[in-house]
């Protein structure tokens, strides 16, 4: 069965893309090794208490190190990503590709899938180069805390295309995004759960974009089932759609 020309199209964009991002250094360096290196350095700062199973600290750190980590992550795609578009519009590249047979679908959807490869790599290196750091038997769900990762990274980036629209320039849109996405992490239930906060607050750390992913990657971490979350599923589906909504309306490609 012959594949379809959007798909060809599709593969050999992301591969490209896939190759430009490999070639620049400092792309693996902030979206890889940064990453890891924290988790590791982390880990072995605090890994000798995650084994005292009495210590509501050790309790934290268990969940909260992993956790961490992920979102750290996320934000770091997110930020490549604005990088990027900002970057292709500032030189013409976004003009370029728009003149090609390429749909703009196709383009956007090349870079989405570029950065969760990626963040899929990253995360699964940093779970199994921080295995030496948990106790022994704890058992660690790779597979559901990638997946729970690449949901919330697809989800977050949506923001990130509001950012690469309604900032025009390479030379702002990282730091714009760093403020956004870095001043959601005191509020998104990582550092401190929600119900300890003021019931304005409250209100306004559940209606953040970080939250939903901040329950959802704890909670599989923990080892609970995706059923016990379905509302976060719910929330980061929707933060997508109304993100993808208002970034259709806003995003420019000259």
């Amino acid at each position: 069965m012959p594949v379809p020309a959007a798909l060809r199209s599709l593969a050999k964009l992301t591969w490209l893309e896939i190759k430009i991002f490999v070639r620049e250094p400092m792309g693996l360096i902030g979206n890889v090794a940064i990453p890891v290196g924290i988790f590791v350095v982390l880990g072995r700062t605090v890994g000798s208490r995650l084994g005292d199973v009495t210590s509501g600290f050790a309790s934290q750190l268990r969940v909260g190190l992993p956790v961490f980590a992920a979102i750290f992550i996320a934000i770091n795609t997110v930020l490549s990503l604005v990088a990027i578009i900002a970057i292709y519009r500032e030189g013409g590249i976004l003009k370029r590709l728009r003149a090609t047979p390429l749909s703009p679908i196709t383009i956007l959807v090349a870079h989405v899938l570029v950065k969760l490869i990626f963040t899929a790599v990253t995360v699964t290196v940093m779970i199994l180069v921080g295995r030496r750091y948990y106790p022994a038997g704890t058992e660690v769900p790779i597979v559901s805390f990638t997946l729970a990762l690449l949901l919330s990274t697809w989800s977050i980036l949506s923001l990130g295309f509001i950012i690469a629209s309604l900032v025009r320039t390479a030379r702002f849109a990282p730091p714009v995004g760093s403020l956004v996405l870095y001043s959601m992490l005191p509020f998104c239930g990582l550092f401190r759960p929600i119900d300890d906060f003021p019931a304005g607050l409250q209100m306004v750390a559940r209606a953040l974009p970080l939250t939903p992913a901040v329950s959802l990657l704890s909670g599989i971490w923990q080892g609970n089932p995706w059923s016990a979350h379905l509302g976060d599923v719910a929330a980061l589906v929707a933060v997508f759609a109304v993100c993808t909504l208002i970034a259709s309306r806003v995003f420019r490609w000259e």
